[in-house]
């Protein structure tokens, strides 16, 4: 994970922004979308935990559940928090467990921070049974590079207002400012390095889904009401295959 100082530092931030019912995307969308993708499967592991929401939820779905996060700072709180999972201090680079130790990997928001990706992937890969599924949520790689929003164009006659995709083909890391005083390292990548990482770790892409943003996050203020058909999340469901 790139500059993980930084995520030990503001850990406190995710936990008050993002869990915990604070954040309509988690509550309405994520959440909900990820619990239907992972119904069923018996030993998940989730990786980047954070303070272990996804984890918690896979839990109380009967799953055997291990999540694993950089942070310490995180995993004390997840492991505070509870729940019915058990959780470790490990990187997406080099998982402590044996192959084919878990029937689904789940990844969410976590690779917009990890630097290599094929590693990572290949990790996911490992730790997986043959058949095993990966549910990959992503910020959308095209239509949330950095750089991207929505532009009011007072030049045009009448003026007009259009979605500015930033430079996609540019991959680039940066550290930005979500908050006053809170710096959080991303990593943009285009689709394609993602879909070909996932290729050549044998997992094979099964479902794709792009939803709009739930009501709760266009509630927050009247701009984003004319975000409501560019979608924030990608999310790859993906199958590792059983023959090379």
């Amino acid at each position: 994970m790139s500059d993980p100082a930084l995520w030990e530092q503001h850990a406190q931030w995710w936990q008050d922004e993002f869990t915990d019912g604070a954040d309509p995307e988690y509550e309405e969308q994520i959440l909900p979308l990820a619990a239907q993708l992972l119904d069923g499967y018996e030993r998940v592991l989730d990786l980047g935990t954070g303070e272990g929401q996804l984890a918690r939820l896979f839990a109380s779905q009967g799953a055997e559940v291990v999540g694993v996060d950089p942070t310490r700072a995180q995993v004390i709180e997840a492991d505070a928090r509870g729940g019915g999972a058990n959780y470790g201090l490990a990187g997406a680079h080099d998982l402590p467990f044996a192959d084919g130790s878990f029937d689904a990997v789940v990844a969410c928001l976590v690779f917009e921070h990890i630097d290599p990706l094929e590693s990572a992937i290949a990790e996911v890969a490992r730790v997986l049974r043959p058949g095993g599924r990966f549910a990959f949520f992503l910020n959308h790689p095209l239509l949330q590079t950095p750089g991207s929003g929505w532009i009011d164009d007072h030049v045009m006659d009448p003026p007009d207002q259009y979605w500015r995709i930033g430079e996609y083909l540019v991959e680039q890391s940066i550290v930005e400012e979500v908050r006053k005083d809170v710096f959080i390292p991303f990593v943009h990548r285009p689709m394609h390095r993602y879909l070909n990482a996932l290729v050549g770790a044998r997992l094979d892409l099964r479902e794709m889904h792009e939803p709009p943003p739930p009501q709760g996050f266009i509630d927050r203020s009247p701009y984003f009401e004319a975000a409501r058909a560019i979608p924030r999340l990608l999310v790859l469901v993906c199958q590792l295959r059983s023959e090379p």
